[in-house]
């Protein structure tokens, strides 16, 4: 989505701003709020997006190695995913909010694409911008006026830079949940997934990457194995837990570490976190002992 965006024109006197704030106020209750739907709306575009790449299943790593159908379903998805958000019925168009049909649209690139039969339709827009991690969603009435001349094979026609000030935004450049391999170097990633098993894989992955909240279902990416909760977990000496502990490595859950992680000035974990560290001092080290860990001594 474009980093700047005009000021709304959508105020008092505008001849969208009556339905458009009632829909934007419908919206906000039906998510529980202006807070829960920022909290609610990026967490269920990252669940969207993750969902299509499958890397646990497939290997890939971000949007750009999708098929063109694929990131054509990940609006799709969104769609549906959006109305079970709001608790949405479907409609003559894609739902239907205060007895208006509403089209849904949603964008991985700079603009929507509109077809025909949502014009001087109510629109939610809906936007992700992986390369920022920062999302948007907005509502407008689609008038000709607001969409370009041109149009694609289909007969659908994007906004036009005019048009952008027709928007009523609910939730503007929000962040959302980052791709997590976005931000790792490239070379670290690759030497993570050249391991044989998944606990070889894991072991890397926490080696690699400490002092870092990882989320599970990075974890479960890397595993690639049903079971890979009881690998990173103590396993009779063969978990990554224990090949981590061996040399001197941490892998602490937000769950059930969650005291020592603070005692040990770590990031703030969530419970469905893991991170690792190499506790280098005596004191960090005695608090590892403390808490049931057996670090190899020092070299």
């Amino acid at each position: 989505m474009k980093q700047k965006l005009p000021p709304s024109l959508i105020q008092a006197g505008h001849p969208d701003h009556e339905l458009l704030s009632q829909l934007a106020v419908e919206i906000t209750a039906r998510a529980g709020g202006a807070l829960t739907l920022e909290q609610d709306f990026p967490a269920m575009l990252r669940r969207c997006i993750d969902d299509v790449i499958m890397t646990p299943k497939t290997g890939r790593r971000a949007y750009e190695e999708l098929e063109k159908t694929e990131k054509t379903y990940i609006g799709t998805r969104v769609e549906i995913e959006l109305r079970a958000l709001l608790r949405l019925p479907r409609g003559r168009l894609d739902t239907e909010i205060l007895g208006r049909d509403v089209d849904i649209k949603n964008t991985m690139g700079s603009n929507w694409m509109i077809p025909t039969e949502a014009l001087d339709q109510p629109c939610l827009l809906v936007a992700a911008d992986e390369a920022r991690a920062r999302c948007y969603l907005g509502l407008i009435i689609a008038r000709p006026a607001y969409l370009t001349h041109g149009q694609n094979k289909d007969a659908k026609k994007s906004i036009s830079a005019q048009g952008f000030g027709h928007i009523l935004g609910l939730i503007c450049d929000h962040a959302y949940p980052a791709n997590f391999w976005r931000g790792q170097d490239p070379d670290k990633v690759a030497e993570i997934f050249s391991g044989a098993t998944g606990n070889l894989r894991m072991a890397c992955l926490f080696r690699q990457i400490q002092n870092t909240p990882i989320a599970r279902d990075v974890v479960e990416a890397v595993a690639q194995q049903k079971d890979f909760m009881r690998r990173i977990r103590s396993d009779k000496g063969r978990g990554t837990r224990d090949h981590l502990e061996r040399d001197g490595i941490l892998l602490l859950s937000g769950q059930y570490d969650s005291q020592l992680i603070k005692a040990l000035g770590l990031p703030n974990c969530a419970g469905s976190e893991f991170i690792s560290c190499t506790p280098n001092s005596d004191q960090a080290r005695r608090m590892a002992t403390q808490a049931g860990f057996c670090l190899p001594p020092r070299s």
